[in-house]
């Protein structure tokens, strides 16, 4: 297992340079009432500094452009793009960033996708030239059939997540947090299979960034793993599970997460589904259940669910905390971002 360092993400950095978006990071909200709830400030005012990094405005709508881009510049550094293309499987946001890199460097692209993808990705895949697959009802299926293609077809083989090249790529987004938010505390990231929280782990760690890894609580193959002392399968049962809905994690995102500087913690779907509602009617973002899943983990970031005690979100910032939250995705139909 390659064991992803903080160079391996800064070499990502300097080569995909100007091909991606840096990161916007706008201050939030910190909801009223924070401070009444015993965390140290005076009642009614917030005392944590609470920002959201809106990668969702990446190309192709999510964080996974980074990585694609990295893994196909690398390849064609070393000559080994060939004819038949790249190949990937995907819940949709990193065949979009796969055949959306592809298409720049004039590379075929095949892409996977179980037929419970939404809608919105397929055509958007289809829009980018890809080759579309629908196999099967998870990410699993669209995977085996995936290695199949690459095996009779010599296409080079991509990942979702599990590569070093795909996560460095991920982890470039520290960087241009930094930049803005000079003294951040801590970062918070959605975790499917782990590519975005092991790229970023592993610049964190770097740095001295605490890192908090959010995961649904029917959809937690690295909270599971870190339970079990391995990577383990995990059921898929998730408003998220089309951008998160890995069945397992992968040994780098598990490796990164027993550093003394992250926290694993599992959100309910009725707080995902809160939270993506909240963006809407505050700020007017219109993320995905990926990107919502880890801004319901912080406590006063958002409201909390009908019938919660509103102290149900399991991250609570310490006072004078930087929290920066990822939003790491926004390929959903907008139609359903208000309901």
């Amino acid at each position: 297992m390659h064991h992803l360092s903080y160079g391996d993400v800064k070499i990502a950095a300097d080569r995909v340079g100007t091909g991606v978006r840096p990161v916007a990071v706008a201050r939030a909200d910190v909801g009223a009432g924070v401070g009444a709830a015993g965390t140290g400030g005076a009642p009614g005012a917030p005392d944590f500094e609470l920002f959201l990094a809106l990668e969702f405005m990446q190309h192709t709508g999510s964080f996974k452009a980074r990585g694609a881009l990295n893994f196909l510049l690398a390849h064609r550094e070393r000559e080994e793009l060939p004819a038949a293309g790249v190949t990937l499987a995907s819940g949709g946001n990193a065949g979009l960033a796969c055949a959306w890199a592809a298409r720049g460097l004039g590379v075929p692209a095949t892409v996977f996708l179980p037929e419970t993808a939404p809608q919105v990705k397929v055509e958007r895949l289809r829009a980018y030239g890809a080759d579309v697959r629908l196999v099967g009802t998870e990410y699993a299926d669209a995977a085996t059939a995936c290695e199949a293609f690459a095996a009779d077809t010599g296409a080079l083989a991509s990942h979702a997540y599990d590569h070093p090249l795909i996560a460095a790529g991920a982890g470039t987004l520290v960087e241009e947090i930094r930049s803005q938010v000079p003294l951040v505390d801590t970062v918070v990231v959605s975790v499917g299979g782990g590519g975005l929280f092991a790229g970023v782990a592993a610049a964190a760690q770097h740095h001295g960034i605490r890192v908090v890894a959010v995961e649904p609580e029917r959809c937690r193959a690295l909270n599971a793993a870190l339970e079990a002392g391995r990577v383990v399968d995990v059921p898929v049962d998730s408003v998220a599970a089309d951008s998160l809905g890995a069945r397992r994690a992968s040994p780098m995102a598990l490796a990164a997460a027993g550093t003394r500087n992250v926290r694993s913690v599992l959100v309910s779907d009725e707080a995902v589904v809160s939270a993506r509602r909240e963006l809407w009617e505050r700020y007017r973002l219109a993320v995905e259940n990926g990107a919502a899943t880890a801004v319901s983990a912080v406590r006063g970031a958002v409201a909390a669910p009908e019938g919660a005690d509103g102290q149900s979100a399991p991250y609570v910032p310490s006072p004078g905390e930087r929290v920066v939250v990822v939003l790491c995705g926004g390929n959903a139909d907008p139609g359903d971002t208000a309901r």
